[in-house]
């Protein structure tokens, strides 16, 4: 079948079910496409194919798009924006984010999500006033918000390039094949199982920015996974013994709200003897049992009490839970508007310990995910019937899941929160001694370790703790202080690869400084700096790795990105 450009794509997609003539086998060699002019599949170009449509691949399309490139970008599931929809995870700001620290277009993702309520939700006249609005009053962050606001806004940011032909998203699209010629991938195959469609996707430039990187394995990308060692990296919190298989946990994150006076108890999930008796088995030891009001202090890993109120605020000198990712405060709506409060659960009483998701089979990854749901019910049941409560009773009856919040049944998020994903083999990989703050003082001294370092090749800026979760092979929480840092472009070009960028945690990190490299902003940031490499790369005609080999096109680039908003260091 001839190749076809996308934006005929609506003529040609809509007929009989697409064919590819290949084996499904799992080697290396045999994912890859059979060469241009022997496929029989449909075939879509752009100047840039996007893989995945979380907060960095939407903010490659902007700025790919603002700057005149064709973009086709897939996302797994039915709802772009990643992590801040599809995931259930409000973002995690630091605190200068409404003036600085990202890029001016995160800032107005922001601004735009206060502006769908004013001008869409019933609000208090008081609420509607506020500058700064915060939709759930969440303390995790000043926008804690409904996912699926977010995948309005990013739509409504992307309509402009929809409607005049030069972004086209495939949704439940999943990467399955790649073509690649020595160090260039050609093309793309994806797959929409649901359909029983293939399409080839063909671009000189693709991006991987699904959420764990997994467009290195099927190209021959150079990748880490898990741990490196001590003698690996030097790294201050590093272990003696590098662990490719050890991952931070995943989480599928849930909603829920609370009607005071029903009883809503759902029925005994089969596997809550398990799960309510479950102790994990971490270095150093958890508090106890996985499903109570104690966990671990990240910082100091002592046994610490938490809080679960959600009809107050109230918790003594524990944290409230219900108000740390709430995403419906009532009292910012009419009277009458909501019945109660919705709250975002994504708590260390639900990380997932028991599975990896990176590296293994898709029969493997579906395993752990459903387990993880069942975790997930047998921790609402708990919550329902036996949590703790201040007047010295057990259970909050009126609790309810709310997957209409996550626009699905089981009121789940439609995908696993990955805080940890396969890494590039980059050009520049940064260190705990680059940001972390007590390595940094112990490497540039007092006074210079009181910033993070400064790169020569900075195109964004960020800043976040190290914050690593339990991990699947029995590490328990590795968190302290970082500085705010920069984004290297050596973190964004892999060692070999020519037209191959990554743009969501898949960049040149370790598995230490991943920690703060994973959160929104930077997400976002690092999306939006690889789409204006890539136009900036077409419009010289020169590969991306050259922007950082010369110093005069480094500079050019560093001051053009600048003058569309892009923060490359702190004040």
């Amino acid at each position: 079948m001839k190749r076809r450009n996308f934006l005929a794509y609506a003529a040609v997609a809509g007929g009989s079910k697409l064919l590819f003539p290949y084996s499904a086998s799992a080697s290396t060699k045999k994912d890859r496409l059979p060469q241009s002019g022997k496929t029989s599949c449909n075939e879509l170009d752009a100047d840039i194919i996007i893989l995945g449509g979380g907060m960095g691949g939407c903010a490659t399309a902007l700025a790919a798009c603002r700057n005149g490139l064709n973009v086709i970008m897939t996302e797994e599931t039915d709802w772009i924006g990643g992590q801040a929809s599809q995931q259930g995870v409000p973002p995690d700001e630091h605190p200068w984010i409404e003036t600085h620290g990202a890029p001016s277009s995160y800032r107005s993702y922001r601004n735009r999500i206060r502006n769908y309520y004013k001008q869409n939700y019933p609000l208090t006249d008081e609420a509607r006033t506020r500058e700064y609005l915060n939709p759930g009053g969440g303390f995790v962050s000043r926008i804690c918000h409904e996912p699926y606001v977010t995948v309005i806004v990013l739509t409504e940011m992307l309509a402009p390039y929809i409607s005049n032909g030069q972004l086209l998203i495939l949704l439940e699209y999943k990467a399955k094949k790649a073509d690649v010629t020595g160090d260039d991938v050609k093309a793309v195959q994806v797959y929409n199982k649901k359909q029983d469609r293939a399409l080839t996707l063909r671009a000189p430039y693709f991006v991987d920015a699904t959420e764990c990187g997994d467009l290195l394995p099927l190209t021959g990308t150079e990748y880490v996974t898990g741990t490196e060692s001590k003698a690996q990296t030097n790294e201050l919190h590093a272990p003696d013994k590098a662990r490719p298989g050890n991952n931070q946990a995943f989480t599928v994150c849930f909603a829920m709200d609370y009607i005071p006076g029903a009883n809503l108890v759902i029925d005994r999930p089969k596997n809550y003897d398990y799960w309510s008796s479950y102790v994990p088995k971490l270095t150093p030891a958890w508090s106890g049992k996985l499903l109570s009001m104690s966990y671990s202090d990240p910082a100091t890993l002592v046994p610490k009490r938490l809080g679960f109120h959600p009809e107050g605020d109230s918790t003594g000198d524990a944290v409230n839970l219900w108000n740390y990712r709430k995403i419906i405060n009532r009292h910012n709506f009419t009277p009458g508007t909501y019945k109660g409060d919705t709250s975002l659960v994504n708590w260390p009483q639900h990380d997932y310990l028991m599975g990896n998701l990176i590296d293994v089979s898709e029969e493997e990854f579906d395993k752990h995910v459903n387990a993880a749901k069942e975790l997930n019910r047998c921790f609402l049941y708990w919550l329902q019937t036996e949590a703790p409560r201040p007047d010295g009773g057990t259970g909050w009856a009126g609790l309810r899941l709310r997957g209409n919040v996550l626009g699905t049944e089981d009121g789940m998020a439609k995908y696993p929160y990955i805080r940890e994903a396969r890494r590039i083999k980059a050009e520049f990989t940064i260190l705990e001694e680059h940001v972390g703050a007590e390595n940094r003082k112990l490497v540039a001294g007092e006074e210079a370790g009181k910033k993070a370092a400064d790169f020569y090749d900075s195109i964004g800026i960020g800043y976040y703790r190290i914050d690593l979760h339990p991990s699947n092979e029995g590490d328990n929480y590795i968190d302290f202080a970082s500085l705010p840092h920069q984004i290297p472009l050596g973190a964004l070009l892999p060692q070999r690869m020519n037209n191959l960028l990554p743009a969501n945690k898949n960049i040149g990190t370790t598995h230490i400084t991943n920690g703060c490299y994973r959160e929104h902003p930077i997400e976002w940031s690092i999306g939006e700096a690889v789409g204006m490499l890539i136009a900036y790369s077409k419009e010289k005609k020169i590969p991306p790795r050259a922007v950082r080999e010369r110093k005069d096109l480094l500079e050019d680039f560093q001051k053009w990105i600048r003058s569309q908003g892009l923060e490359t260091h702190w004040p």
